[in-house]
């Protein structure tokens, strides 16, 4: 056998070696009352998986925000960052979350790869210092692929974000789809057409609805939750 095929399987022997021991390790936590997100969100749009939970706790990457984040992606600030249902900014790959001002984002709010949220800026004339603002995204929004959202801006429900659109200014009466740099509006949507659907499940990405107040007021900079789903 050449030096390559013995290669090969050796890894599948390693591989196999450890498949069992984490498929045992993987049951044993999701019978836990604390994992119970992994089975529950099973069916949402962002998953929370034991697998993100691990890769995040115990590997140690983008350890903090309370909500799933790929592991190319990169969260700063989540202290700042009030996420709802079943949104989880940097789910996908490849995004930059800055989290120096405050960001709010509502619920079942969908954010593509690649995708920057900015709250932010360097100082024109000290590059060392940022000046912060707020963003604010609504409900129902979806950001598209290589989108990035400027400090400032804030987005009313149901907008959509094209792909690779720089958003630098304000559409709080959302209903609408942005594109362009800078974005400007390039399609309405009518209200009595969006859809407010909700999961039989609802998190805040590990977090169940139910808790979701009481970490807020322990964790986040945030005095109360504003999402709609605290209030139905």
């Amino acid at each position: 056998m050449q030096s390559g095929g013995r290669h090969r399987l050796f890894l599948r022997i390693v591989n196999a070696g450890l498949r069992l021991p984490y498929r045992i390790l993987r049951r044993c936590l999701a019978a836990l009352p604390c994992f119970t997100f992994d089975r529950e969100s099973r069916n949402t749009q962002t998953p929370a998986t034991i697998e993100h939970w691990l890769i995040q706790n115990v590997l140690g990457i983008n350890r903090g925000p309370y909500w799933p984040v790929h592991y190319t992606s990169r969260v700063s600030g989540w202290e700042n960052i009030l996420a709802g249902v079943e949104t989880c900014p940097g789910y996908m790959g490849g995004c930059y979350i800055q989290g120096i001002g405050k960001i709010t984002i509502g619920d079942y709010t969908q954010i593509a790869s690649n995708v920057g949220i900015i709250s932010a800026n360097h100082s024109l004339t000290d590059n060392r210092k940022h000046t912060p603002n707020e963003v604010c995204i609504g409900e129902y929004c979806w950001l598209g692929m290589n989108s990035v959202i400027l400090p400032g801006v804030t987005l009313g429900d149901f907008t959509v974000v094209g792909a690779g659109a720089i958003v630098t200014r304000s559409f709080p009466e959302g209903h609408c789809v942005v594109g362009g740099n800078p974005a400007k509006v390039i399609r309405s949507l009518n209200p009595d057409e969006c859809v407010r659907h909700v999961s039989e499940y609802e998190y805040h990405g590990y977090i169940p609805r139910t808790r979701f107040e009481d970490f807020c007021q322990r964790h986040l900079n945030f005095p109360t939750t504003t999402t709609s789903a605290e209030n139905r």
